[in-house]
């Protein structure tokens, strides 16, 4: 497993846009063979702050996602909502283990 949280901070006059672009992006993501999960979630005391959580079942798995046509999409679609470049950290999974990822129904 490799987990993804991807640091975005949005211009305040994007913050709509970036939100119904990024669930657009997440919705499709979840149905990669690759991804186990893909939350994205907004930070409760600065709204421009959002941490998308990308779980991956291999190291293969996150250079295949950036290759399909809806990340691309959001990649183009975001890349002027950014207040700043986005960063991110990779993790590895202590608990739960590899199973205890996936969504029960999408």
């Amino acid at each position: 497993m490799v987990i993804v949280h991807v640091h975005v901070h949005v211009k305040a006059d994007q913050v709509e846009a970036f939100r119904a672009a990024s669930v657009e992006n997440a919705k499709e993501s979840v149905r990669e063979p690759g991804v186990a999960r893909f939350d994205v979630i907004q930070q409760q005391d600065d709204p421009t702050r959002f941490v998308l959580v990308e779980v991956y079942r291999s190291a293969s798995d996150p250079a295949q996602h950036k290759e399909t046509s809806h990340y691309q999409k959001w990649r183009d679609a975001v890349e002027s909502m950014m207040a700043e470049p986005r960063s991110s950290v990779k993790y590895t999974n202590i608990f739960p283990g590899a199973d205890g990822w996936d969504y029960m129904n999408v």
